[in-house]
C-alpha cells in the first residue's frame, strides 16, 4: 500500500468530493477515482458510500484512523532525518491534568533558546490513550500519574507534588472549608476518575471502600464533567493540576484532609533509539528531574 495513496485517500475524506480533492492534489479526477477503487479492491471492502457527498463506511472510518497514524509517523521520520547542521524536528509530548506537566513551558522555553528550529506537539488526553499513542510511536514522551504500569517504559520521576482535592461550584457550602474531610463527602454527590488503579488509591483514603459514597459518574478528563460541577449536580474528586485551566469565577478547589498526594513520571518507550530533537530534549528532562 502506497503512502501517497493514503494521503490521497485522506484528502478525499476531508473534501468529501473526488473533484475537489483532485484539484487540490493536482491530479485528474479519473486518476483519483481509479486510485480509490484500487484501494477498495486491495483491501477487499467498500470504503465510501457514493453520492452528492462521499461518506465513509465503517471500514473507511477505520482506514482513516490508521492512515492518519501512518502519515504522522512518516512525516515525523522525514523531519527527524532532515539534513542540516541545525537541530530541528518535532518533539511530541502527551500530558494530562498534572502539576508536573506545567513545567513544560519552562523546559520548552529553555530548549528553544538553544534550538529555535525545533517544534513541539503537545497532546492532551487520558492516561490510557497516551499509553496507546506512546506505544504506536506517535508520542515521544508522556506524563503519567502514579500508580501506573510503566514496566515497558523508561522514565524519570518528577518531584512535583500531585495533590488530590474536591472541585466544587462557586458558592457551594464546602467552599467555606480550607480542607475537605471524609465526613464532608459522605452525602455529597461525586464524580471521579475512571482509572481503576487510581480508584484504589482513593478508596484507601476513604478507609478501604467507596461503596457508601454517592458516585454519580466517572470521567477520563475533568473537562468532560465540568458542567456537572458548575451547575451544582456534583463535586469532583480531582487533581489540583487538572483544574488550573478552569474558570476561577465558576469553580473552587479544596485539598483533602488528611492529605492525599501522588507522584508522576515522564515516560518513553524502553530502549527507544532516540536521536536528534527527541534525544536532546530527553537530556533536558533528565537534567531538570535531577536538579529539582
Amino acid at each position: 500500500m502506497d503512502v501517497e495513496v493514503l494521503n490521497h485517500f485522506l484528502t478525499v475524506v476531508r473534501e468529501e468530493n473526488i473533484s475537489r480533492a483532485a484539484e487540490l492534489l493536482h491530479v485528474t479526477q479519473p486518476t483519483l477515482s481509479r486510485q480509490m477503487a484500487a484501494l477498495e479492491e486491495e483491501l477487499g471492502t467498500q470504503l465510501f458510500i457514493r453520492g452528492k457527498h462521499l461518506q465513509l463506511t465503517d471500514a473507511g472510518v477505520l482506514l482513516r484512523g490508521r492512515a492518519e497514524e501512518v502519515t504522522q509517523i512518516i512525516d515525523k521520520i522525514r523531519i527527524e532525518f532532515k539534513a542540516g547542521e541545525e537541530l530541528s524536528g518535532v518533539v511530541s509530548i502527551g500530558t494530562g491534568g498534572l502539576m508536573s506537566a506545567q513545567i513544560l513551558s519552562k523546559l520548552i522555553s529553555e530548549f528553544r533558546a538553544l534550538h529555535p528550529a525545533v517544534r513541539f506537539n503537545i497532546y492532551t488526553n487520558s492516561a490510557d490513550h497516551l499509553r496507546e499513542q506512546l506505544d504506536r510511536g506517535l508520542l515521544d514522551f508522556a506524563f503519567f500519574l502514579e500508580p501506573v504500569d510503566i514496566g515497558k517504559y523508561d522514565y524519570v520521576r518528577m518531584q512535583v507534588k500531585e495533590r488530590w482535592g474536591i472541585l466544587m461550584p462557586k458558592g457551594h457550602p464546602l467552599e467555606e472549608k480550607s480542607l475537605i474531610s471524609r465526613k464532608d463527602l459522605l452525602h455529597q454527590p461525586l464524580v471521579m476518575t475512571n482509572r481503576a488503579n487510581v480508584q484504589k488509591e482513593l478508596a484507601g483514603w476513604f478507609g478501604g471502600s467507596m461503596e457508601h459514597l454517592d458516585i454519580i459518574a466517572t470521567y477520563n478528563l475533568i473537562n468532560n464533567v465540568a458542567n456537572l460541577v458548575s451547575d451544582g449536580t456534583a463535586c469532583a474528586m480531582t487533581l489540583e493540576g487538572a483544574v488550573n485551566f478552569l474558570d476561577p469565577q465558576k469553580f473552587t478547589f479544596r485539598p483533602l484532609s488528611p492529605d492525599l498526594s501522588a507522584t508522576s513520571v515522564v515516560a518513553w518507550k524502553k530502549l527507544s533509539p532516540f536521536f536528534g530533537a527527541a534525544s536532546a530534549f530527553l537530556s533536558t528532562i533528565k537534567r531538570y528531574a535531577k536538579t529539582e
